[in-house]
């Protein structure tokens, strides 16, 4: 049996798309104050468990066709690809690196090489705590 629930589902999918709002924010904040790519993708990774306790997994995966274990292997390699990449350079692994841009809109911005590796940590995160949260919610 069902339940359609529309007052919990409207209030969820708001919900959940200020969660991960905020997880975007707390990845890009992370480079200047606390916290980053790991802490971004446990707030997604929240945003998506609250919208599987309002709707079905069927209804996320219709809504989400993604493969969270592909995330987490595409994050894991960027990541790696991220650390390896000093070695092109002739520094110690992991070594990063910053240079400075000018953006039409935001002006003279920092853009640093840690932004890749947050990246694949964030990818990591969110497919490996989607995947560990499916799996136990398909077993019945």
């Amino acid at each position: 049996m069902k339940v359609n629930d529309l007052i919990l589902q409207t209030v969820t999918t708001f919900l959940a798309f200020i969660i991960f709002i905020f997880s975007i924010y707390l990845f890009f904040a992370g480079h200047y104050t606390p916290g980053g790519g790991f802490i971004g993708g446990l707030m997604t990774s929240a945003a998506l468990v609250l919208l599987l306790l309002a709707f079905d997994i069927k209804t996320m995966k219709e809504a989400l066709p993604i493969n969270f274990l592909t995330v987490a292997a595409s994050g894991l390699m960027i990541s790696i690809l991220t650390g390896v990449g000093a070695f092109i350079f002739d520094v110690p692994f992991l070594t990063h690196t910053f240079e400075y841009i000018e953006l039409p809109i935001l002006g003279k911005t920092a853009l640093a090489s840690t932004l890749a590796f947050d990246l694949g940590v964030y990818l990591v995160v969110v497919g490996i705590a989607m995947t560990i949260i499916q799996t136990i919610g398909e077993s019945e």
